[in-house]
């Protein structure tokens, strides 16, 4: 019963997170959504690109049930970083699309199997994971990247939560707390 309860949980949190990856995209121009937004290059169609990879290996070759479609090997250094980043000769809707048939490849494989159904993850130092370990995994890794996500859109356009005035006031009563704890700690 509690299996069945955390395995519809957590999957239903992972649907949910993976839509607010997409929308971080919406009315955004093809250079903001590929912008460099951090000195490492950070940009949102680049972490839309790199969940799509990671979440394709995870529900696929882990559970011996690979997704149909090319992913470039874990283990081949000259590949590493570049599913940070789009090209430019590779799509929103490529890319988006990639995506979304990620999820279905990875709903099917949850739907098939039971949440201690063994998985072997050969990049961990401890590869021998149950569906439970993978659907935490990538409920985190979903959403820390999605609050990567909120801090881009931010930069780019201001898009967050709260009405404008709402968020300058807190702005204001942060700033005034920083330089009180700055003042009280010289």
């Amino acid at each position: 019963m509690i299996d069945d309860f955390a395995k519809e949980y957590l999957h239903g949190e992972l649907r949910e997170i993976r839509e607010v990856m997409l929308r971080k995209l919406d009315g955004l121009s093809e250079y903001d959504i590929r912008r460099p937004l951090t000195a490492t290059g950070t940009n949102l169609l680049g972490l839309v690109k790199h969940l799509a990879v990671w979440e394709s290996r995870y529900f696929g070759e882990v559970f011996a049930l690979p997704f149909p479609e090319p992913v470039p090997r874990w283990d081949d250094l000259e590949q590493r970083g570049t599913d940070m980043w789009a090209t430019e000769h590779e799509t929103r809707e490529e890319i988006t699309g990639r995506y979304r048939r990620v999820w279905e490849h990875s709903d099917a494989t949850i739907a098939a199997l039971a949440i201690d159904s063994p998985g072997h993850v050969p990049w961990w130092p401890r590869p021998d994971v149950l569906l439970f370990t993978v659907l935490v995994h990538m409920l985190t890794e979903t959403s820390r990247h999605a609050g990567h996500a909120d801090i881009l859109r931010e930069q780019l356009d201001g898009e967050v939560e709260t009405d404008a005035a709402s968020r300058k006031n807190r702005r204001a009563e942060v700033e005034r707390a920083a330089k009180a704890a700055g003042r009280a700690t010289a």
